[in-house]
C-alpha cells in the first residue's frame, strides 16, 4: 500500500507538536521509543491525538505493533481503508436483479 502523504504529514505533525520538533525532521523509519525517546505514556498520548485527528479508535491489542512512525502511518491507512470497504460490499445486491432478468 502506498503511503498517503496527508496521513503521514498529520501523524508527523502530531509527533512534532508533542516533541517540539520540526515535523519534516521526523522520518517514517524512526522508532517511537528508541529514536524519538517516547515512553509508554507518551506513546499512549500520541495515539490518543491520532485517534482524534482521524476519528478512529485504536484497540489496546493493536498498540504492540505500533513501534515506528511508519507502522503508525500504515496502521492508520489500513483502518481508514477498512471504513470504506463495507460500503462497497453492499453493491453486489444489484446482480440479483440480473438473475430476475434471466427468468423473464
Amino acid at each position: 500500500m502506498a503511503t498517503d502523504p496527508t496521513i503521514s504529514l498529520k501523524i508527523r505533525t502530531a509527533l512534532g507538536e508533542y516533541l517540539k520538533r520540526d515535523p519534516a525532521a521526523i522520518l517514517v523509519t524512526q522508532h517511537l521509543r528508541d529514536d524519538l525517546g517516547l515512553d509508554s505514556m507518551a506513546v499512549i498520548e500520541l495515539l490518543y491525538r491520532i485517534e482524534e485527528a482521524f476519528d478512529l479508535q485504536i484497540p489496546d491489542q493493536d498498540l504492540v505493533g505500533l513501534t515506528t512512525v511508519g507502522h503508525v502511518v500504515t496502521y492508520v491507512e489500513k483502518r481508514l481503508g477498512k471504513a470504506a470497504t463495507p460500503a462497497r460490499t453492499k453493491k453486489p445486491i444489484q446482480p440479483s436483479k440480473a438473475k430476475g432478468k434471466k427468468k423473464a
